[in-house]
């Protein structure tokens, strides 16, 4: 299982997730960019994803929900800004309401994944999420971010292992 590393700056409103994988750059990428791969590992267990819309190149939206143990749905979306398969994706990261409209209310951040080849058979996926002020990424902590993204991450190994 890869090590799911999770460094938290409050003050500067940043949380940034790493973890290196045994797979190529491009395998990494497929993760994000087929929706059927991204539903496996993005909702949490026991909080798996469906992916409604995927549109992943600028100006793209992506929207999703998760579907909890007695059937809530939690929705969220992607607004797409850079694409540059299969090493760069950015996007504005937020909640939607039970429309799937944007619920603002809760706190957007701006998120950037960085997929980097570390040797010939290794390669580092990191999400770096920014929020607006140190109290919003305080918000998503309080509500488990921290814990779901790294049960998220933690499931990507059993998804590359099945090639």
């Amino acid at each position: 299982m890869s090590n799911v590393e999770i460094t938290k700056d409050i003050a500067n409103g940043t949380l940034v997730v790493t973890s290196v994988f045994a797979a190529t750059p491009e395998r990494v990428w497929r993760l994000w960019a087929d929706p059927r791969q991204l539903e496996r590992w993005w909702g949490p267990d026991p909080y798996p994803a469906t992916v409604v819309d995927h549109d992943l190149r600028p100006g793209g939206h992506v929207s999703y929900y998760m579907t909890g143990p007695d059937g809530d749905q939690h929705k969220g979306y992607w607004h797409i800004t850079e694409v540059d398969p299969p090493h760069h994706l950015a996007f504005e990261d937020g909640f939607a309401d039970s429309d799937g409209e944007p619920n603002e209310e809760l706190p957007v951040s701006r998120s950037e994944v960085t997929i980097e080849r570390v040797d010939d058979a290794r390669t580092r996926l990191t999400i770096t999420s920014v929020y607006d002020t140190s109290a919003e990424l305080e918000q998503v902590l309080a509500m488990g971010m921290e814990q779901g993204i790294r049960a998220a991450v933690e499931q990507i190994d059993a998804l590359l292992a099945e090639g």
